[in-house]
């Protein structure tokens, strides 16, 4: 009798522990996750790595379905308003695509001849970058984090040697970038946009005479190497490459704090793993494009000295008209001025750059932030940063999540 009732018992403990399994599995969150990019662009491989490792980190609490480019959001320019609507809860970007709705989120990507991926990493994880590009996407009800960063892209594609600013006269190019477009404008050439896919055929049938798109890896999978003969260098239009992890906010703040503090650790971690994945894999595909007969060329020094004035002269430009993007570019311009002296000293062990005429520019940008008053914020933000670095006080299981270390 003994023996029948602790046989029961033990049933009994077994069923209750299999339906609580059961139902916290069916508790489980479930999003929809999309790449911007079609298979086709390599760039889905830092979208694809950062969804495998959210769904290891955040189980069994959430569990988010990856799905190809096009699969759901047909046309990646649609891909924010489909997130912030919560059409999907999750899909990447290229911030600069955005411009349209703001200038700032062109500064979050690569704005010509400013931040390497290094300074990225540097500016988002340690000087308030992050911070700001959350409060910048935070305005549209969306939750963002950087999660993917290349080496500076190529540079463009052509089928007509380029040297020298004068050389890009009348020359129809598929760029991308509100910016960069102007400057190709003002050195005589014709700014083209067109999605990825398509830079291909134009340029097969001649309808542009260049294009740019990505690094060496990415341009080869995409076929420049057969309808392009020349390589204009170096990548001056797009030196630090950022792709983002767009969140629906509503949703996010649904999730238990654990999993949004795995998001920042996974953003965090697939950031290093794709600059170093595709930096890694730039040295075998530009050896591939120059086994292929591609012949590089060079910009002279006066043609890149005049594309900074230009740069300079539409960042200022762009300060002046919008407060946002006086308050990033401001704390951007401080962040390089911070490093100067550093990088200076240990001049030639070192890593990046300081943008020439930094002093100049810098003492602009703080005017112009002053302007704005938006620059009491940023010394202060960069502060309150520094501070949590110090200490490295970690979110602790059960409490809220807030603001620490790897924010």
């Amino acid at each position: 009798m003994k023996e029948t009732k602790r046989w029961l018992l033990a049933m009994a403990i077994a069923l209750l522990v299999l339906g609580t399994l059961a139902e916290a599995a069916q508790a489980a969150t479930k999003w929809r996750y999309q790449t911007m990019w079609a298979p086709s662009i390599t760039l889905w491989r830092g979208d694809k790595y950062f969804g495998d490792l959210m769904n290891r980190l955040a189980a069994p609490d959430l569990q988010i379905q990856y799905f190809q480019g096009g699969a759901l959001v047909t046309r990646s320019d649609e891909m924010f308003d489909a997130v912030a609507k919560g059409t999907i809860e999750m899909g990447t970007d290229w911030p600069s695509y955005w411009e349209g709705k703001n200038t700032a989120f062109s500064l979050i990507t690569s704005t010509p001849v400013w931040l390497t991926p290094g300074d990225y990493l540097l500016w988002f994880w340690q000087a308030g970058g992050l911070e700001l590009a959350q409060e910048l996407y935070g305005k549209y009800g969306l939750v963002w984090y950087p999660h993917s960063v290349t080496g500076p892209e190529s540079g463009q594609r052509s089928n007509k040697p380029i040297y020298k600013g004068d050389d890009y006269k009348d020359v129809k190019m598929r760029q991308c970038g509100r910016v960069q477009a102007k400057i190709l404008a003002d050195l005589g050439g014709a700014a083209i946009f067109m999605p990825g896919a398509e830079i291909y055929l134009a340029l097969s049938r001649g309808t542009i005479d260049a294009g740019e798109f990505s690094v060496p890896e990415c341009d080869w999978a995409m076929g420049f190497q057969e309808v392009t003969k020349y390589w204009v260098l170096p990548g001056w239009h797009q030196p630090g490459p950022v792709s983002g992890v767009m969140i629906n906010k509503a949703a996010f703040n649904k999730l238990p704090d654990r999993v949004k503090f795995m998001f920042k650790e996974a953003a965090m971690a697939t950031m290093m793993w794709s600059w170093t994945y595709f930096e890694y894999s730039s040295g075998e595909y530009t050896r591939k494009f120059k086994e292929k007969g591609i012949q590089m060329t060079k910009l002279d020094d006066a043609t890149l000295t005049k594309i900074h004035e230009l740069a300079y002269k539409y960042l200022l430009a762009d300060a002046e008209a919008n407060a946002d993007h006086a308050k990033i570019a401001f704390s951007q311009a401080k962040y390089f001025k911070d490093l100067a002296e550093w990088r200076a000293i240990q001049s030639p062990f070192t890593w990046g750059r300081t943008p020439p005429h930094m002093d100049d520019i810098y003492a602009k940008l703080e005017t112009i932030a002053k302007k704005h008053k938006v620059y009491d914020s940023v010394i202060a933000l960069e502060r309150d940063v520094r501070k949590r670095m110090e200490k490295q006080e970690f979110w602790k299981p059960g409490t809220p999540y807030k603001q620490n270390p790897v924010q």
